[in-house]
């Protein structure tokens, strides 16, 4: 043993034991009402400048779709191959992406797809390309977002998405969380939207 070990040695011999390190507690869930949960998440993301479109059932999820699309003046959207028919809008026809190029993907003006989960207190949207996702470029190429979010998928807080997203995580899902469209402001604290990701979003809430 060196004498810087010896040292050592002895500083924590006198010391004793370490104690035990603290952990602070944190909300693991919010308990608040589901109306109250739901409500949230729509604020929140109208602070990001999503427009929320709240419709009663599956059936309604076309018709919003379509007249969103057309007061954004989307012309051209793509759409997962497994989106649920009756969320697809007539106008403007969805192409399905079956193994669309990068560049075919940049050069649509929209995607519509769903989603995994809804985080009720930051505004998120989660995506882990499941059912009705798509693969990750699909949402980050096209300039505009239509995302179909169910109230049932929307959680209270952080921790509850991170326990629901653990299997999925464990299987090597792509994870991604969208508060809101793209954006950054690491210059000059200017935020500037649509940097890496659609530069629009807008949200279809269905009861």
């Amino acid at each position: 043993m060196s004498g810087r070990d010896e040292i050592i040695a002895r500083i924590r011999a006198a010391r004793g034991p370490a104690p035990a390190p603290h952990v602070p507690a944190y909300r693991q869930r919010w308990d608040a009402e589901r109306s109250c949960i739901v409500s949230r998440f729509a604020e929140r993301l109208a602070d990001y400048h999503v427009t929320v479109l709240r419709v009663r059932s599956d059936v309604e999820v076309r018709e919003a779709a379509a007249a969103q699309l057309g007061r954004r003046g989307i012309a051209s959207l793509v759409i997962p191959a497994d989106l649920p028919m009756s969320w697809r809008p007539l106008a403007p026809a969805p192409v399905e992406d079956s193994g669309l190029s990068h560049a075919e993907l940049d050069a649509a003006q929209g995607a519509m797809t769903g989603c995994l989960l809804g985080i009720a207190e930051t505004g998120t949207v989660v995506l882990d390309a499941g059912l009705g996702q798509g693969r990750r470029a699909l949402t980050l190429l096209p300039d505009y977002h239509l995302c179909v979010v169910r109230e049932s998928a929307v959680v209270g807080i952080m921790p509850e998405a991170v326990a629901l997203l653990q299997p999925h995580v464990a299987r090597g899902a792509p994870i991604t969380f969208c508060s809101g469209p793209s954006a950054t402001a690491d210059i000059e604290l200017d935020r500037v939207e649509g940097v890496h990701g659609p530069r629009t979003l807008d949200v279809i809430l269905v009861a």
